[in-house]
């Protein structure tokens, strides 16, 4: 008896402190929407493309200035036996022994024009012939200027130049509507809640109100003024009552989870979403919408970039149908036994060369290669006119959803108002014996499916709205752009 008085003390005193680690929180629509923007895993997801899209388009951006290169050797120690050409032509095999340092110093350019390279070289060599009676030597090249240019060839860098941009715009676009679409997520999680709680409170009145009237009528049923069937089909929707409220309690429970973790938020909090309102006087115009999904969307970027590329795989297969590439270089070098001596009395020192490759005989195979390119090319068209077509009709449908949303959900809103106003009176009616059970049942089949019918309409409408704002980059409530500190986004 003692150890039950005891664990009943620790019960009375662990059980409130279980129940307060349950934290309720009211949480509204924006809130929720503000947390998933910075806490959810789809944020992060885009955060991180984004990133990925910043330091690509740097890594562009550096590709085109001046760039410091230090290449060397050291050292280079060789110590190997080489075939060695006699004065009468006979061969033999000698010892070599020597160690080599080398080291260049270049800074490079891209030529943006022409697509060629253009470099400024300082080069110091030194040789130790190892063993007894070595010698050693030492060569510069104090400075050389070197040009590297194709002649026919596609301009590599000048491509780069017009296609990086707009892949980096697009990304940029497409990070601000992964953005909405977390919102749109946050607002299905949301209204997924919302609609559990909402179910759950209306079981739990539908259970006591069907339990108050089967006591009624366990009473008039005594009295004779109603019949057997129907005090049965009352303890049946009692029964069906209790049912439904224990599958209300476990939705609730799931969808809790689901809005939790997508929010990053503890299971020591209990959230409580309030049904928000709706946007007053926003009615949206087809060509607005329209035009603005085309200026801003990544979508136009992502055609724009496509055409490009296309345009590019056509210039590369015609500029390998032959290739000539220009290298010069001109210069002065030194060499000597001493160091400080070779960098004085320098040589001129000139190389030209013009490589050449024409193709004389190949079936065809570059010009086949260049027809490839241009198929895929009119491939790529043709899927970006059709994809325009289905783009500028869904923002049709979209804009059309949303418009007459409102409509129904002023209409979903009444429907629910009046519903739970018969129900009432249903209820009234019932106890007077003016109407039987299956008008009752009726009745509260119609004040739950309008509830529902409400939450359900209020959720597409700010979904439709979001939505719309996902495609536009637009705030049609502020008549606003969506805009975003990319460089501050990419420090965090």
């Amino acid at each position: 008896m003692k150890k039950k008085s005891i664990l009943f003390a620790l019960a009375a005193v662990c059980l409130p402190v279980v129940l307060s680690a349950q934290q309720e929180r009211k949480i509204t629509l924006n809130e929720a929407i503000a947390m998933a923007r910075v806490q959810s895993v789809d944020a992060a997801v885009a955060l991180n493309e984004l990133k990925t899209a910043y330091w690509e388009y740097r890594t562009f951006r550096a590709d085109l200035l001046p760039e410091v290169n230090l290449t060397g050797t050291l050292p280079n120690y060789n110590k190997s036996y080489g075939s060695y050409q006699n004065a009468d032509g006979s061969y033999s095999f000698v010892r070599n022994s020597a160690l080599g340092l080398s080291g260049d110093l270049s800074i490079d350019q891209n030529i943006w024009l022409t697509g060629g390279k253009l470099s400024l070289v300082s080069s110091l060599d030194y040789m130790k012939q190892l063993g007894s009676g070595g010698d050693r030597h030492f060569m510069s090249v104090p400075i050389t200027l070197k040009l590297t240019q194709p002649i026919l060839g596609v301009n590599n860098v000048k491509w780069n130049r017009r296609i990086e941009p707009v892949r980096y715009a697009e990304a940029k676009a497409a990070f601000i509507t992964a953005t909405e679409e977390v919102t749109m997520r946050a607002i299905t999680y949301y209204f997924n809640l919302l609609l559990a709680e909402e179910n759950l409170g209306t079981a739990r009145q539908n259970l006591s109100n069907v339990d108050h009237l089967y006591k009624v009528a366990l009473a008039k049923r005594e009295m004779g003024q109603i019949s057997e069937n129907e005090l049965l089909q009352l303890k049946l929707s009692a029964l069906n009552a209790k049912a439904s409220l224990t599958e209300a309690e476990s939705d609730l429970n799931a969808k809790m989870f689901q809005l939790r973790a997508f929010l990053g938020v503890g299971e020591d909090e209990n959230l409580r979403p309030v049904i928000p309102e709706t946007v007053d006087g926003t009615k949206m115009e087809y060509n607005q919408v329209l035009s603005k999904a085309l200026e801003r969307n990544s979508f136009a970027q992502n055609i724009r970039r496509r055409q490009l590329e296309a345009d590019y795989e056509v210039a590369t297969a015609r500029g390998n149908l032959r290739s000539i590439d220009l290298f010069a270089s001109v210069g002065y070098t030194g060499e000597n036994r001493d160091f400080p001596a070779v960098y004085k009395n320098l040589q001129d020192n000139q190389i030209v060369q013009v490589g050449v490759k024409i193709p004389i005989l190949d079936w065809g195979k570059r010009r086949g290669k260049v027809r490839v390119a241009k198929s895929n090319r009119e491939v790529v068209l043709s899927r970006i006119r059709q994809e325009q077509i289905n783009f500028n009709q869904n923002i049709f449908l979209l804009v059309e959803n949303f418009n007459n949303q409102a409509q129904q959900l002023a209409i979903a809103k009444e429907a629910d108002l009046i519903a739970q106003q018969r129900y009432k009176t249903s209820i009234e009616t019932f106890l007077i014996g003016k109407i039987n059970t299956l008008d009752l049942n009726d009745a509260q089949s119609s004040k739950d499916a309008a509830r529902q019918k409400h939450i359900s309409e209020l959720y597409y409408y700010w979904y439709y709205f979001y939505q719309i704002r996902s495609l536009t980059l637009w705030d049609f409530r502020t008549n606003t752009e969506l805009e975003a500190d990319f460089d501050e986004i990419v420090r965090q």
